[in-house]
């Protein structure tokens, strides 16, 4: 399956060649660049490299847990795939792309069935979780080199995540172990989580919205000119609305799980500039 707009239709093959991709969006083709095919939707992965390099540094400046920094290298992966696939629309970085967003999320769920004290990796439990998570990741890379069907992996992605909203709320509200979690940081994991819930869910409307509508958009962008016309580059919306929801539901999960498996007065949600992140109290 191809997603193929007429904009996309009329540009010309640049550095990288023929487009092997499953999927090429609305910007045109090496418009601007002989080197890059999508100068918006690759440039735009910066702000989502950005995003998990301050995670990890508040991370380890915090000293979380270090399954949470294999979050962030998770989370800076998707950005460098995205910068790759959106440079040069090869399918191999293609797979760069979206396996990671496959990794991350069933990572993310493990994070949140986890919910035995302590943050070791010893328990038969937790190494049961590892494993299967372990066979999922490489069962669903295999199935997608095979089936090269982009709404293949759009399902699974959507279903991850949202396996992760019903699975956090379940966590704060009807869970035997969410006596762990006094009221207050209930709402802040709820509040992070819904926040880049609903930013991740713009994201995604956007993300539709210029599939749906490219050759409307491609006709505004002609109509204003550039670099005014970037600002109708849908899919660079999806980079920066799902990297800021990344983190926002990131932060959340941290903040439940720090409660459930650890000491809910150690840590605090605090802000750093305009970013919120978690900070410990018992350093």
């Amino acid at each position: 399956m191809t997603l193929m707009n007429t904009a996309n239709q009329l540009s010309r093959d640049g550095f990288f060649g023929p487009i092997t991709a499953s999927l090429d969006w609305c910007e045109a083709n090496y418009q601007f660049s002989y080197y890059i095919a999508e100068i918006a939707n690759t440039f735009s992965n910066f702000f989502t490299l950005f995003l998990a390099i301050r995670c990890a540094r508040n991370v380890s400046k915090e000293s979380l847990p270090a399954r949470y920094i294999v979050g962030c290298i998770g989370f800076a992966l998707v950005g460098l795939g995205s910068f790759a696939f959106h440079a040069s629309l090869l399918y191999e970085a293609q797979l760069a792309d979206e396996l990671p967003m496959i990794y991350v999320s069933s990572m993310s769920i493990w994070l949140l069935y986890d919910y035995q004290p302590g943050f070791n990796l010893s328990s038969n439990q937790t190494k049961l979780q590892i494993a299967a998570l372990i066979l999922f990741d490489i069962l669903f890379t295999w199935s997608y080199v095979i089936y090269r069907n982009p709404v293949y992996h759009q399902i699974v992605f959507g279903s991850l995540v949202i396996s992760c909203a019903i699975r956090i709320a379940y966590l704060l509200n009807w869970s035997p172990v969410r006596s762990r979690i006094p009221s207050d940081k209930k709402q802040v994991a709820a509040s992070m989580f819904t926040t880049g819930a609903l930013t991740f869910t713009a994201g995604f409307v956007i993300w539709n919205i210029d599939n749906i509508c490219c050759d409307v958009l491609t006709s505004w962008k002609k109509a204003v000119g550039w670099p005014m016309a970037f600002l109708f580059e849908g899919h660079s919306w999806w980079h920066l609305l799902t990297g800021l929801g990344t983190y926002y539901m990131f932060l959340g999960i941290q903040c439940n799980t720090l409660c459930i498996k650890d000491d809910q007065r150690k840590f605090t949600l605090a802000r750093q500039s305009w970013l919120p992140y978690i900070k410990r109290l018992d350093k």
